[in-house]
């Protein structure tokens, strides 16, 4: 980028460089790191927000902390598991997306360390479409989700077979950017296995 380019880009507020180009700048120097720094350096640049979690305890203090400082009141969760957490820290949820529903709180497919994205299905966000989520997502997913790429993440999905509908999240850079969500936040609970 040229030294004009940048200069006016810093007076406008906008980004030096395409975030595309920069993220792929990023995945580059990082090809010879461990998966899971990989996928929490990408993921985080990307606009996501990465807690990791040595257990449940810790999932559910922070969990607990996201919920009370985003000023979520109702959640959509249909995994029964994680319902249970949502109990503890006495927090209304629905099974279905309902329109009262400030965040959702799901779980994944896999974590896609090649670029920070997260993998979803049908078993994470039932019929719904990913650009219908509410504005505030919670994903709770364990380290051994981490995968190089989508190659790996497709071979694993084609072996266990009865997936389906797969689409990928990321942070605010994500396909949940639409016009009713621009203000997208994404928030990963990395629990150790």
């Amino acid at each position: 980028m040229s030294l004009f380019k940048r200069i006016v880009s810093k007076l406008t507020n906008q980004p030096e460089d395409d975030d595309k180009q920069s993220l792929e700048k990023l995945g580059d120097s990082l090809k010879n790191a461990d998966l899971d720094y990989k996928f929490a350096q990408l993921f985080t640049h990307s606009g996501g927000f990465f807690n990791y979690c040595a257990d449940e305890a810790e999932a559910l203090q922070t969990l607990n902390q996201i919920l009370k400082i985003e000023g979520v009141s109702s959640v959509f969760c249909c995994d029964k598991d994680l319902q249970n957490f949502l109990n503890v820290v006495k927090i209304s949820h629905t099974p279905q997306l309902e329109v009262i529903n400030d965040a959702a709180f799901i779980t994944c497919e896999y974590l896609i360390a090649y670029d920070g994205r997260i993998m979803l299905s049908h078993n994470n966000i039932l019929h719904y479409h990913s650009s219908r989520l509410p504005s505030k997502i919670v994903v709770m997913a364990n380290v051994s989700q981490i995968v190089n790429n989508l190659n790996d993440a497709m071979g694993k999905i084609k072996r266990s077979g009865n997936i389906k509908n797969l689409t990928s999240i990321s942070g605010n850079h994500s396909k949940l950017d639409t016009a009713t969500h621009n203000n997208t936040k994404l928030f990963l609970l990395l629990l150790e296995d």
